[in-house]
C-alpha cells in the first residue's frame, strides 16, 4: 500500500509542481534550446503527457509486469538497464562503505570492550568527543577533503571515476567513516549494562578469556542496533547523492537526483521501486539477524534490561564545547554577514577577519555566527519533532515498521520536491521535508529496544503481578527506551543541521545569501584548495555542536523517582537477576 502510494505520488510529480513537463524535459535535454509552442507541443505529444499522470503510470506498471520500465524522457534510453546499472555501482559502494565503518564503529567502542570485559568498567561514562565530532562531520565535506588532499595533492589513490577497486577506496571512507562513528557511540551505549549482566560475572569467575565474555557481549548489544544498521545500508545506497557527485559515480542515488531534478519519471519511479525492494529485503533480513543472535530469549522473556541509571555525566567537556561556540557566536554577531569586498576576496586568517573571507570578501566569522541563529533554531525543532515522533511511532512497532522502511528508501532529495509540489516553496519547505525523514532511524531504535525489553525478567514478573499496560509504559519501558533514544536524536542534530541547508542549496529552502552553516560549506566547497578556512570554520562549527550535543546527553536518563502505587494491591516489580547464561552458547 505505501510502495503504490509513492509511486503514485513520483507519477505525479510533474503535475504537483505546477510546472510544464514538456518545459521541464526541454531543459534537461537542452537548455540553449528555445522552448516554442512547436517544441512543447511535439514533446508532449511523443510522451503521452497530453493523456494524464493516471494513464502514464497504468502503461508504466503495465510495462513493467511484462519487464519493461519504459524509456527515458530525457535521453530516449531504456531505463531498466541503466537502473541496475547504476545498483551494481551503489552496491559495490555499499559494501565498501560497511566494511569501513564496522571496524571504525569497533573502534569507538574498543575501550569500553576492553575494559568490560575485564570487569573495570566501573562508573565510567562511555564514549569520548572524538567520536562525537566524526559523527557530525558532513559526508561530502568528508569527500572533499579525502579527494583533493589524497587523491590531487598527494597521488596516492584516485579520486575521479569508477573503473576498479582503488577508485572505490576514497568514497567508502567518506561514507563508511562518520556512519561507523554513530553506529559505535549506538553500542558503546549499550556495552556496559551488557557487560553487568549476571552471566558476564559468572563467565568471569569461571576464568573466561576477556575476549570471549567481550564477543558475547557485542552478540548481546548487536540486536538493539540491527534495525538502524540496515537503515545504514539503504541510506548508503540511495541517500549517498553527494559523494557520487564528489567522485563522478554513475550509482543510483545520482540517478535519482537527477531524474528527480529532470522529472525523468520512469527512471525516477524504477529507481525508487529498487530502493523500496532493497528497503523490503534489508528489513527482513534484520529481524531475521536478531531472532538468530538472541535466541528463545525473546519468546521466553528471559532477557535483561541493558537499562541502567547512567552515572552523573562530567560537566566540564560539553561547558567548554559550548562556550567556545557562544564565543564564535557573539563575536561574529557585531560584523556583518552581507558586505561585500571585491579587493579581499579569499583572504587568510588575520586581526581583521578572525576566520579569512570567502569567494565575495564578506567575513567569514559574520557569515557563521548570524547563520547559527538560523540553522540552530530550525535544527533544534526538527529534531525535537523527529524525536517526538519517532518515540511515539517506535511504540507501535507492527504501524511504524512498514513506514519506517518506506521513508528510508526514498531520498531526501525526492521529499522534498514532493513536499514542494504539495506545500509550495517557501522558508518552511526544507524544516518539513527534514522532518518527514528524520523520524525514521529514531523509531527503528525505539521499537528494537522495546522488544527486548518487553523480553526481560522483571517486567514478566511485574505483568505477573498484575500491573496493566499504561504501569508498564510509565514506569519500566519509557524510563529504559527514552534515554538511549534522546542520545541518539542529539548526535543526529548536526545532520539535521546540514541537510536543512543542503536542500536550500538544491534551490528548495534558503536562498542566497542566506548564511546558513550548510550552505557555507556548499558554497565554499569549490575553493577548499585555495581557501580552506572558509569550508573549516562552518565545519568546525558543526563538530562543535555535534560534540556538545553529545557529551550534554552523556547522563540523559529519566528519573525512576517515586513510583505511583499500582492497582489491586500490585508492588513494584524487583529486579531479580537470574543466575543462568542470556545466550544459548554464552560461554
Amino acid at each position: 500500500m505505501l510502495t503504490a502510494g509513492l509511486v503514485c505520488a513520483i507519477g505525479l510529480l510533474p503535475w504537483l509542481s505546477h510546472t510544464d513537463p514538456a518545459l521541464t524535459v526541454l531543459r534537461a535535454r537542452s537548455a540553449e534550446r528555445a522552448p516554442t509552442p512547436g517544441t512543447l507541443h511535439a514533446i508532449r505529444d511523443r510522451l503521452g503527457l497530453d493523456e494524464g499522470p493516471w494513464t502514464l503510470l497504468v502503461r508504466w506498471l503495465d510495462g513493467l509486469l511484462h519487464g519493461d520500465a519504459g524509456r527515458s524522457w530525457v535521453s530516449d534510453t531504456e531505463v531498466l538497464p541503466a537502473v541496475i546499472q547504476s545498483l551494481g555501482a551503489s552496491l559495490l559502494l555499499m559494501a565498501g562503505a560497511v566494511l569501513v565503518a564496522v571496524p571504525t564503529a569497533g573502534a569507538v567502542c574498543a575501550r569500553t570492550l576492553g575494559l568490560g570485559s575485564r570487569r573495570r568498567l566501573g562508573g565510567r561514562r562511555p564514549g569520548g568527543s572524538g567520536s562525537a565530532v566524526l559523527a557530525s562531520l558532513p559526508e561530502f565535506l568528508v569527500a572533499t577533503v579525502l579527494a583533493s588532499v589524497v587523491g590531487v595533492q598527494l597521488g596516492w589513490l584516485p579520486a575521479l571515476g569508477w573503473y576498479g577497486p582503488q577508485w572505490m577506496v576514497l568514497p567508502a571512507l567518506a561514507l563508511g567513516l562518520p556512519a561507523g562513528a554513530v553506529l559505535g557511540r549506538m553500542l558503546d551505549d549499550l556495552l556496559p549494562a551488557a557487560f553487568a549482566e549476571p552471566w558476564a560475572s559468572a563467565a568471569a569467575a569461571r576464568g573466561t578469556p576477556p575476549a570471549s565474555i567481550a564477543r558475547q557481549a557485542l552478540r548481546r548489544c548487536v540486536p538493539g542496533l540491527l534495525p538502524n544498521l540496515g537503515l545504514f545500508v539503504v541510506g548508503l545506497t540511495g541517500g549517498s547523492v553527494a559523494v557520487e557527485q564528489i567522485f563522478d559515480i554513475p550509482g543510483l542515488g545520482r540517478l535519482n537526483l537527477r531524474a528527480a531534478l529532470a522529472q525523468d519519471i520512469p527512471v525516477l519511479q524504477t529507481g525508487t521501486l529498487v530502493l523500496l525492494a532493497l528497503a523490503a529485503l534489508t528489513a527482513g533480513l534484520t529481524r531475521c539477524g536478531m531472532r538468530w543472535l538472541i535466541g528463545p530469549a525473546l519468546r521466553d522473556g528471559a532477557l535483561h534490561s541493558l537499562h541502567r541509571p547512567a552515572p552523573p555525566a562530567p560537566r566540564a567537556v560539553p561547558l567548554l564545547y559550548g562556550l567556545l561556540l557562544t564565543a564564535v557566536i557573539t563575536l561574529g554577531l557585531s560584523r556583518a554577514p552581507l558586505t561585500l569586498d571585491t579587493a579581499a576576496r579569499l583572504q587568510a586568517p588575520s586581526a581583521s577577519h578572525p576566520f579569512g573571507t570567502d569567494a565575495l570578501g564578506r567575513d567569514v566569522l559574520a557569515r557563521v555566527a548570524h547563520g547559527a541563529l538560523t540553522t540552530l533554531g530550525t535544527a533544534l525543532a526538527v529534531s525535537a519533532a523527529a524525536l517526538l515522533t519517532g518515540v511515539l511511532l517506535g511504540l507501535l512497532p507492527r504501524l511504524s515498521g512498514p513506514l519506517v522502511d518506506t521513508v528510508n528508501a526514498v531520498p531526501p532529495v525526492l521529499v522534498a520536491l514532493l513536499v514542494t509540489g504539495v506545500a509550495g516553496s517557501g522558508p518552511s519547505t526544507p524544516a518539513l521535508a527534514a522532518a518527514a525523514v528524520a523520524w525514521a532511524p529514531l523509531a527503528a531504535h525505539t521499537s528494537a529496544l522495546l522488544r527486548q525489553e518487553r523480553a526481560t525478567l522483571h517486567l514478566t514478573a511485574t505483568r505477573a503481578l498484575g500491573a496493566g499496560p499504561w504501569y508498564l509504559l510509565r514506569h519500566e519501558l519509557l524510563p529504559a527506551v527514552l534515554p538511549p533514544v534522546v542520545r541518539h536524536a542529539l548526535l543526529r542534530l548536526p545532520g539535521v543541521a546540514l541537510s536543512l541547508a543542503a536542500l536550500g542549496f538544491l534551490g528548495l529552502g534558503a536562498q542566497p545569501p542566506s548564511p546558513e552553516w550548510g550552505r557555507l560549506l556548499a558554497e565554499n566547497q569549490p575553493y577548499v584548495e585555495r581557501a580552506p578556512w572558509a569550508v573549516l570554520a562552518p565545519a568546525t562549527a558543526l563538530a562543535l555542536l555535534g560534540a556538545l550535543a553529545v557529551t550534554a546527553a552523556g547522563g540523559v536518563r529519566l528519573p525512576r523517582g517515586r513510583r505511583a502505587k499500582p492497582t489491586a494491591g500490585i508492588r513494584p516489580a524487583v529486579h531479580e537477576p537470574a543466575q543462568q547464561p542470556l545466550l544459548a552458547d554464552s560461554p
